[in-house]
């Protein structure tokens, strides 16, 4: 277990498809490093991997920032992107603006931001078309 707070910041660039995955994966193997519950590396490891990959597929550039506490694990993604016009039609699962060259790459399956929200304690989204989108996920690691 951690002792004290640990931060990092990741930037991420939009449309790097062969660079996609590595942040979450540098995130995955830190926390691991750090002693992080195993469970609590998988719900991180989730919900990075889908939002980084959102990065990629849907912003010009953007920023993972982890914070481990003693307490729990957070992630704060800030994207500079087209923003997303109806947050609560992106929720449902399935729903996906996805490009053909995307999916035949075997993404946009509609299931990013429903599987942040499942594997997250607590989820936050906001955004404004034309500026971006941020995230706010946080798992609670248990005592």
């Amino acid at each position: 277990m951690i002792q004290e707070a640990f931060e990092s910041t990741y930037h991420v660039l939009g449309r790097d498809f062969p660079n996609a995955g590595r942040v979450s994966t540098s995130i995955k193997d830190t926390l691991k490093r750090m002693g992080i519950h195993p469970l609590v590396v998988r719900r991180i490891a989730i919900v990075s991997y889908e939002a980084e990959m959102n990065l990629v597929m849907y912003a010009t550039r953007g920023k993972i920032s982890l914070r481990v506490s003693l307490d729990s694990v957070s992630i704060n993604v800030d994207d500079e992107g087209p923003g997303i016009p109806d947050v609560t039609l992106a929720m449902e699962e399935g729903y996906s603006t996805a490009t053909p060259e995307m999916r035949e790459m075997g993404f946009g399956a509609g299931m990013g931001l429903p599987n942040i929200r499942r594997n997250a304690d607590e989820f936050d989204i906001s955004s404004h078309v034309g500026r971006g989108t941020r995230l706010y996920i946080r798992v609670i690691q248990a005592a």
